[in-house]
């Protein structure tokens, strides 16, 4: 009876994740031939062409997209059955890598993470940041345990994840004393034409901002835009401007960086994930995070 050779449906599988068997290769850390011949060899036992060429791109025929979509599940029960098997002791180190997308504020992760520190089980923390694209990757790879972001994955390349909403929160408007003194009364008509740090436009914080902006009727003036949020707050905090925090975070920011509260708005709420590959939560920690965000770190918001 013929059976399947799971190894060649790694192979397989990682290519149609990573767009090309170059990519695949790195991550398996094999020869592209090797990895090509290995397909081959998959294409021959299942008598059809699984890849065809679009350009210099490889793209899924038909076929192969059926054979993703089954691998996509075949690995996902493997990942489940890694993650049982890994449940050590109590007197054994749990491990938690998690991937954190670059936009969340550092601040609002240690928030999120902070359960995790006051957990009795002795743990080692991995924390890896990077694009929502690379943590996708990583995480569909099981070389992530969650991923943290501010908005659910708007791509996911293939990857099949899960988003389970944290809570979400309300933004405040904060800068130097001076600044926040002149600009508190008459808020918020009172930011028009004036200057203001903002996050890049790329981000789900800029456009809850830009939403709000043109709700309230405000044009304020824009000096600079950052993709760190911690360089943002050491501008604002040296009086170049005024910026948005999300309220979970502010009292920390203002005692931190000597800023001052302006005014806030509940009307654009920002959110955040844990993303995973799991419909529902399996790792002590990650249930431990979401369980205390939701009823502690949001609804204080």
């Amino acid at each position: 009876m013929d059976s399947l050779n799971y190894q060649h449906l790694l192979y397989f599988w990682t290519v149609a994740r990573l767009g090309s068997i170059a990519r695949a290769a790195e991550e398996l850390m094999l020869a592209p031939p090797t990895v090509h011949a290995q397909i081959r060899t998959l294409e021959r036992q299942l008598h059809t062409r699984l890849f065809e060429r679009s350009g210099r791109n490889l793209v899924l025929t038909d076929t192969g997209q059926v054979v993703r979509k089954h691998a996509d599940a075949i690995f996902s029960i493997g990942r489940e059955i890694l993650d049982t098997v890994r449940q050590r002791p109590a007197d054994q180190p749990l491990r938690l890598i998690v991937g954190v997308e670059e936009a969340v504020p550092k601040l609002v992760v240690r928030e999120l993470l902070r359960p995790v520190l006051e957990m009795k089980q002795s743990f080692r923390l991995i924390c890896r940041e990077g694009s929502d694209g690379a943590l996708l990757a990583d995480l569909a790879g099981h070389r992530l345990d969650v991923v943290i972001a501010d908005h659910p994955p708007r791509a996911t390349g293939g990857v099949r994840v899960v988003s389970h909403l944290l809570g979400d929160c309300g933004i405040n408007f904060v800068a130097a004393p001076a600044i926040a003194a002149k600009l508190r009364k008459g808020f918020p008509h009172s930011l028009e034409g004036v200057p203001a740090l903002l996050p890049s436009d790329h981000t789900s914080m800029r456009w809850s901002l830009d939403r709000w902006f043109d709700s309230v009727g405000v044009r304020p003036q824009i000096v600079a835009e950052f993709d760190d949020s911690a360089l943002i707050k050491v501008f604002g905090s040296d009086g170049l401007g005024f910026f948005a925090v999300h309220n979970i975070i502010a009292e920390q920011i203002s005692a931190r960086y000597g800023v001052q509260e302006i005014g806030r708005t509940d009307e654009r709420s920002e959110r955040f994930y844990a993303i995973t590959t799991d419909r529902k939560l399996k790792h002590p920690a990650v249930v431990a995070l979401a369980a205390a965000a939701r009823s502690e770190i949001f609804a204080r918001a």
